[in-house]
């Protein structure tokens, strides 16, 4: 059972982008102009850098693998992410994404591969003291196949009925989840 009380420096935070960081375009955020923080994300992270020993983006972006942007397109959005969350006192250690369309990627989501490869280069990252935060099935099945935590946010109207074997908890959004922890 996942514990927020217990939550510190020793603990590890996974966040999807689209639809947990920004607002989810359909089919895909392709430039900057188009991504739009949810409201209370840049506060939430702030919060999430005092309590969190790591903090990690893990996103599949199909949208380069389709040629519906490019990677250099990609990194500006990430680079826009990165500078807004530290402008506004926080901080993202590293960006994971996977650009394939090929499904059986072993870092696609729900494939583990991106959190594994995390583990594999900040070896102070534990499975058991990691947390997943997504707003799809599919980030619950990447964090419950690498072994961690997993909070599902309902920002895009995927909700479930506690308890559910790949959800520990659940939130309307990462501003709600990051109320609930310890300050």
């Amino acid at each position: 059972m996942l514990d927020l009380s217990k939550i510190n420096k020793e603990w590890s935070l996974f966040l999807d982008r689209d639809g947990v960081i920004n607002r989810d375009r359909s089919p895909y955020t392709l430039r900057i102009s188009e991504f739009e923080f949810y409201e209370g994300v840049l506060e939430s992270i702030k919060k999430f850098n005092s309590i969190f020993g790591h903090i990690f983006v893990v996103t599949n972006q199909r949208g380069v693998g389709k040629k519906l942007m490019s990677e250099n397109d990609l990194l500006a959005i990430h680079e826009l992410m990165v500078t807004s969350v530290k402008d506004a006192g926080g901080r993202i250690d590293k960006i994971y994404y996977c650009t394939s369309i090929d499904d059986t990627h072993p870092d696609r989501k729900p494939n583990p591969g991106m959190a594994l490869r995390a583990m594999k280069e900040h070896p102070a990252v534990q499975k058991h003291l990691s947390i997943m935060v997504g707003n799809s099935m599919s980030d619950m099945e990447f964090g419950k196949s690498a072994g961690i935590y997993t909070v599902l946010l309902t920002t895009t109207d995927v909700r479930v009925t506690l308890p559910h074997p790949l959800v520990d908890l659940q939130y309307d959004s990462l501003a709600e989840f990051a109320a609930d922890l310890p300050t």
